[in-house]
């Protein structure tokens, strides 16, 4: 945990933001976050979308982005099937031949890298690649287990087990299909999205970015994913993870800062600072009293959550959640508690 001396917007060039779950949710914007990036490039902080999701083309996210009160172009889209045709590319002769188990998005991607995309294992593909697509077929995919089988290099867009829907439910990702390919050949396929690295390789060689940060909402993808291509990195609290989860988190999951939401981008971020046996930052101090985390003082519940960060993180040993519930409980219940939630 870090501090920041002045708003994250301008202490770093680019923004590297998640789409679901920081921008917007489904199809419908999260509260708050059109406005925080406006201000954000105000100030001169430049912004890329990065998003494990092969299935759309970046003009499709960008139209998105409009809709939801965020001016994009394509060009500040990064997506994984673009890591992808990247990783592909530097492997392989121009013109190469790829079979591509996925979308439409996944194969422009490839032209777009001069490769060529074909369906069928007769022929003779160098490499497969699989990313998700709704309406994915099984001879498709029998096709992609031939290949990889006679030797083709094995890449996937991104690895996620699932992925949202619109009523809640997760359901089945990438990284779910793929296993019956792996299944089948007992191949691995090199994995393009988040976490790994070539996803942020390509947001960070396509923006140019100096000195990058990641948000997102994620702990396993968007954070893990900034600690392996060595940026800082934001977590907001408008998708998936729950403050909770944060404090638990062992080191690869850990951010650099916390914040309710994307308004993080636009303030200071306190230092946590240790004194004594205590973690402060603002008005709080947090403290282990034996096996719990005990929170005193008051203040934002940004600052509360710092302190609490603080103290769960002493050591690379993750806190256990019934640690840190008491102190969460007095969290909800200070004034503003967004971020205790």
């Amino acid at each position: 945990m870090q501090g920041s001396q002045g708003p994250l917007s301008e202490a770093y060039d680019v923004a590297l933001l998640d789409l679901d779950g920081v921008v917007y949710v489904g199809h419908r914007p999260v509260p708050g976050a059109a406005e925080a990036l406006a201000k954000a490039r105000a100030a001169g902080q430049r912004l890329a979308f990065v998003t494990n999701n092969a299935s759309r083309t970046p003009s499709a996210v960008a139209t998105l982005l409009g809709q939801v009160g965020v001016p994009a172009e394509p060009s500040d889209v990064v997506t994984s099937s673009q890591a992808a045709a990247r990783y592909i590319a530097e492997r392989l002769e121009p013109g190469a031949k790829v079979l591509v188990v996925g979308s439409t998005a996944l194969r422009r991607a490839l032209y777009d890298r001069g490769l060529r995309p074909v369906s069928l294992a007769s022929d003779r593909p160098q490499a497969v690649v699989q990313g998700y697509d709704p309406g994915l077929a099984y001879g498709l995919i029998a096709e992609g287990a031939k290949a990889v089988r006679a030797g083709a290099l094995f890449v996937a867009s991104n690895g996620d087990a699932t992925i949202p829907d619109h009523d809640g439910v997760p359901k089945p990702g990438n990284g779910s299909l793929l296993q019956v390919i792996r299944n089948a050949t007992g191949v691995d396929p090199v994995v393009a999205g988040k976490p790994e690295r070539p996803l942020h390789r390509e947001s960070i060689l396509r923006t140019g970015a100096e000195r990058p940060l990641v948000v997102g909402d994620r702990l396993d993808t968007d954070i893990e994913g900034a600690v392996n291509g060595g940026a800082d990195s934001l977590l907001v609290f408008t998708g998936v993870t729950e403050p909770v989860d944060a404090l638990t988190a062992p080191p690869h999951h850990r951010p650099t800062y916390l914040s309710a939401d994307l308004g993080g981008l636009l303030i200071e971020h306190p230092a946590v600072v240790r004194d004594g046996d205590a973690w402060t930052c603002g008005g709080w101090a947090a403290a282990w009293d034996g096996d719990a985390v005990r929170l005193t003082g008051g203040g934002t519940a940004d600052d509360g959550l710092r302190a609490l960060a603080g103290a769960a993180w002493r050591d690379a040993t993750p806190a256990p959640r019934a640690a840190v519930t008491a102190a969460l409980d007095v969290l909800r219940g200070s004034s503003g508690a967004a971020a205790g939630r």
